[in-house]
């Protein structure tokens, strides 16, 4: 029997990598952050000293980067490994966040990482999240979920997860960013972000993490019985 694939896309903030890490807890499948990894590629770009949105600069940094994807085995957890280098934490900081939006607007880096993404989907069932997993990454995905929240309750939740890291910041600043990152995120030229077809839209905006979860395993339930 071939391997079952969820896909999560939706905006920065939206809870996608908190959600799906839970709900393939609770499925039993393998989590992927995909979006993880393009951080990680821009922690690489902004330690070589490259522009993040010079294609070109970037592109030559790519034979270089070496990434491994690595799971604690009793969280799950996805560790992010550059180099050698555990790089998990330093890949949520705001520099990396928008560095990764520039970053992943470039196609040598989205060929660099695609087959790396496809080929964890071949192998077992998995819960992947990002910006284009339902339309690039895995088109064919057994379930497809478009997930979102208000651009103000992101903000909300990201300065409240910022500042539980012990690396506070004003919440508008928080705001500025997202909204900025929002139209990145949506008007880039390659793979931009928006809502796949078959996809099903669920917003948070008014849900906890609890009620968000249930939602999101009964939606993936359902759609695989029926």
């Amino acid at each position: 029997m071939r391997p079952i694939s969820v896909a999560i896309d939706g905006p920065s903030g939206a809870g996608k990598s908190t959600l799906a890490r839970a709900l393939a807890a609770r499925l039993g499948y393998m989590y992927v952050d995909t979006g993880a990894v393009y951080r990680t590629v821009a922690v690489a770009v902004l330690d070589a000293g490259a522009d993040p949105k010079d294609e070109a600069a970037v592109r030559a940094v790519l034979p270089q980067i070496r990434i491994e994807i690595a799971y604690d085995p009793g969280s799950g957890v996805q560790r992010m490994v550059l180099d050698g280098q555990d790089v998990t934490e330093r890949i949520r900081e705001p520099e990396v966040s928008l560095a990764a939006s520039a970053v992943a607007a470039h196609p040598p880096v989205r060929a660099f990482l695609l087959d790396t993404q496809r080929d964890l989907a071949r192998e077992r069932d998995v819960v992947m999240d990002g910006r284009d997993i339902g339309t690039v990454v895995l088109p064919d995905a057994d379930v497809k979920i478009f997930l979102t929240a208000s651009v103000e309750e992101r903000a909300r939740r990201r300065a409240r997860e910022l500042g539980e890291r012990g690396t506070p910041r004003p919440y508008e600043e928080v705001l500025r960013e997202m909204i900025q990152r929002d139209h990145d995120d949506t008007h880039r030229a390659i793979a931009p972000l928006r809502q796949a077809e078959g996809a099903v839209l669920v917003d948070t905006t008014d849900l906890d993490l609890g009620q968000s979860l249930d939602r999101l395993e009964r939606l993936v339930r359902e759609r695989l019985t029926g």
